[in-house]
């Protein structure tokens, strides 16, 4: 087993800067998922990780090692790949041994490993089959079972799923999970898909242009993002922003934006009283805002006059795309089921203003640090 480190990392292509000082610890058999959109440089830092990319700067550590000048096979990581990476003249059994004979292994050793993790991932009865054969889940799983086989101290995945329909990906990220809690390893995975990196990491490191924005557990990055970024790529639909500013009358707080005005709660004006008179941004999140007449119990409403866009009922519950006025761009409301309105209603909804996020645009326009 083994803990990682990356200390200062950069890499760089030309001029092109893919990772940006990339620093954090993973602690021996964590989960830690890189996250973030295309390009952001997750897939880079993992194969610095690797050793199929050399890092322009810092350093990496494996289990204490620094690998920086370690050839990739003597760093003791297997890597599953998006493309499975499978040859396809080889049987199931040949592709998950072939890393264990060019390592000299013994044959009843080779025998006993493929079987054993052959039975962990359920495809015993698909080793003599050729990859032809099977599904894009049974490739995938033949592709984790030749990771497993080579009991390395890091597991590395980059988007494994990627590749399998939305019913299928679910259960895999399923299976991968408790994998890392059958084996007890140091997991470390890519991937692109927030819904992913919440339901699978025992934390989790946003990304974004090559640069760390915050690395943590998914119920902190989801209740305590640090900056605007964050707090719109984590959570599904993603939360809303407004544009507006603070304004304070007597001793209260408020909001004001071009369609709207709530009060700040009383026993959080303290913490945003600096920002008075200063522009900020409003975040509040989809199932933050409720149809009044069903009300989650103990919440702090403010209600807010919208118009109905659009709606897309999904069962148990419906989104509302709403808009205070015609030029305004849409927002999205989660609302309760029995909700009843139609497209070009005017309504209101209720802001729950207890899990409302404020940004500061003058401590960084581009990305604004969250406020607390």
């Amino acid at each position: 087993m083994a803990n990682v480190i990356f200390d200062h990392v950069v890499k760089k292509f030309g001029d092109v800067v893919a990772v940006n000082d990339l620093s954090f610890v993973l602690e021996d058999k964590e989960f830690l998922v890189l996250v973030g959109p295309s390009g952001c440089g997750k897939t880079t830092a993992l194969r610095c990780l690797a050793g199929l990319e050399e890092v322009t700067s810092g350093k990496i550590q494996i289990d204490d090692k620094v690998v920086n000048d370690v050839a990739p096979k003597d760093r003791d990581i297997a890597m599953v790949f998006q493309s499975y990476a499978l040859y396809p003249h080889m049987t199931v059994f040949d592709n998950m041994a072939f890393g264990l004979k060019l390592r000299k292994t013994p044959k009843n050793e080779i025998k006993k490993k493929v079987e054993e993790a052959a039975k962990v991932l359920n495809i015993e009865m698909l080793l003599n089959r050729k990859p032809k054969e099977l599904s894009g889940g049974q490739r995938q799983r033949v592709a984790v079972g030749r990771a497993i086989v080579r009991e390395p101290k890091v597991f590395l995945f980059d988007e494994p799923l990627s590749n399998l329909d939305a019913k299928l990906r679910v259960q895999m990220r399923t299976e991968i999970t408790k994998l890392h809690q059958r084996l007890q390893t140091t997991f470390i995975y890519v991937t692109h898909d927030q819904m992913e990196a919440m339901t699978m990491g025992t934390r989790i490191a946003v990304l974004n242009h090559g640069v760390l924005q915050q690395i943590d557990t998914p119920q902190t990055l989801y209740d305590k993002p640090a900056n605007l970024f964050v707090a719109g790529f984590i959570g599904s639909p993603a939360m809303n922003f407004f544009n507006g500013a603070m304004e304070k009358r007597d001793s209260k707080l408020f909001v004001k934006t071009e369609g709207f005005e709530v009060e700040i709660p009383k026993d959080r004006v303290k913490i945003f009283d600096h920002l008075s008179s200063k522009k900020v941004i409003f975040g509040i999140r989809p199932e933050d805002i409720h149809n009044p007449e069903y009300l989650p119990a103990g919440i702090k409403p403010a209600l807010v006059k919208s118009k109905v866009d659009v709606t897309e009922l999904m069962g148990n519950e419906i989104f509302l795309h709403l808009k205070h006025r015609e030029e305004d761009p849409v927002y999205v409301a989660r609302v309760d089921p029995r909700t009843r309105v139609m497209v070009g209603d005017e309504i209101k909804v209720a802001f729950n203003m207890e899990n409302i996020h404020i940004f500061d645009p003058s401590q960084n326009p581009e990305n604004p640090i969250a406020v607390r």
